[in-house]
Order: C-alpha cells, then sequence, then structure tokens
C-alpha cells in the first residue's frame, strides 16, 4: 500500500506543509501588492532527504499555485523550483505576477 501525502496550509504562516511517512516538506511564500495587485512570492521548497525524489515538491508547488489561483493571486516564483515547475506546467502560465 502506497503511504499518503498528507498536505496543509498554514496561511498565517505562508506555508504549506507535506507529511510522508514522518518527514516533512515545506513551501513557503509572502503576500505583497505589486502594483496595486495581490502577488504570491514564494522564496522556497524544502524537502528532507528522506522523501526526495517522490514527487512531494511537486505536490506542494500544484496545491500552492491551485490556492493562488482562487484567492486570485499572481505567483512570483523566486524558488528555481517553482519557476522550472511552471514552465514545465503551461496550465499556470497565466498566473506568473
Amino acid at each position: 500500500m502506497a503511504a499518503l501525502l498528507e498536505i496543509l496550509h498554514w496561511d498565517a504562516e505562508g506555508r504549506f506543509e507535506a507529511r510522508l511517512e514522518g518527514h516533512r516538506g515545506e513551501l513557503r511564500y509572502v503576500r505583497r501588492e505589486v502594483e496595486g495587485r495581490p502577488v504570491m512570492v514564494i522564496p522556497s521548497v524544502v524537502v528532507e532527504r528522506a522523501i526526495e525524489g517522490r514527487g512531494v515538491a511537486s505536490a506542494l508547488t500544484r496545491a500552492a499555485l491551485e490556492w493562488a489561483e482562487a484567492q486570485g493571486l499572481r505567483v512570483e516564483p523566486v524558488c528555481p523550483y517553482v519557476d522550472a515547475w511552471l514552465r514545465r506546467h503551461p496550465e499556470f502560465n497565466g498566473l506568473r505576477g
């Protein structure tokens, strides 16, 4: 049986957290106004080594971008991983700030 990946959103702390087999991953963000528009700036995604390569960073990124889209936020991917992920998933390109 495959392990269940749990993703939590801590809006007040500006982070999404993934939990898998007792290990964690985290995507941090900051909300800002840029030229009068709300923007979600994503500086980092970090995944514990024990769960690297299992799609955790991708799942965190997708969850964060789906939330940003639902909130009407633009996205500024400062994190190189998130920037590359956006290039591989053109369905989210309209979110770029």
